[in-house]
């Protein structure tokens, strides 16, 4: 157990391996809307921009709910907060891009389109990899979509292909779990995580270029 931490790396794990359990095929489900968001980005079509956000605040909101507040909040406090800030990402999700309909996400091929589609991928494919390489077998490991480090940096991803300006009122909460997740990261030796900070700096470096610059 780290002095910074009031539980340990196993109890970490093991938390994980009880709510992959008890939330299975969750997984499965989350991957084949990550599959939908992407397609939705790369081919755009009417309605594309509200069907990613309707997908992103849905995966907010179950990160806050049953891995915040009915797992996460058994091992520290604190997971209460998060849950909250998690359902509230959710609901700013929801209000702009769904009903207001104000979130258009495409690929586009400049700096933050390519670093987007790059952290999307990232969060897809080589972040439960390196999990996975690093000894995390299934179940005891993170799952895309249902694990909030991984949903981050897939945010991230998706709001810097957003234009023509991304939106830095969705851009604060990711930031938040991003420093809390990426200090995690270090004391509790789980390196997929690490990525998590990277992409944070990235994406708000690339947002408040390409809002000064005010690509389309």
């Amino acid at each position: 157990m780290s002095r910074f931490l009031p539980f340990s790396r196993d109890a970490f794990l093991a938390l994980f391996e009880q709510y992959n359990e008890a939330v299975w095929p969750a997984p499965l489900v989350a991957y084949a809307l990550g599959l939908a968001v992407l397609l939705s980005a790369l081919k755009p079509y009417r309605g594309s921009g509200r069907l990613i956000a309707a997908i992103l605040a849905v995966a907010w909101i179950w990160n806050g709910v049953a891995y915040h507040m009915l797992h996460f909040a058994a091992l520290v406090w604190a997971a209460w907060g998060f849950g909250f800030l998690f359902v509230i990402q959710g609901l700013m999700l929801l209000a702009t891009g769904l009903l207001r309909g104000r979130l258009d996400v495409r690929f586009r091929r400049d700096a933050a389109g390519w670093t987007g589609l790059a952290l999307a991928v990232f969060a897809m494919a080589l972040y439960p990899l390196i999990g996975l390489l690093a000894g995390q077998a299934w179940p005891r490991v993170p799952a895309f979509g249902i694990a909030p480090c991984p949903l981050a940096i897939f945010t991230f991803g998706l709001l810097l292909m957003a234009g023509p300006r991304v939106p830095w009122h969705l851009l604060v909460i990711p930031l938040l779990w991003a420093a809390v997740g990426g200090s995690a990261a270090w004391l509790l030796d789980m390196p997929q995580d690490m990525g998590l900070p990277a992409a944070a700096v990235l994406a708000a470096a690339l947002a408040f270029r390409k809002n000064r610059l005010g690509k389309t």
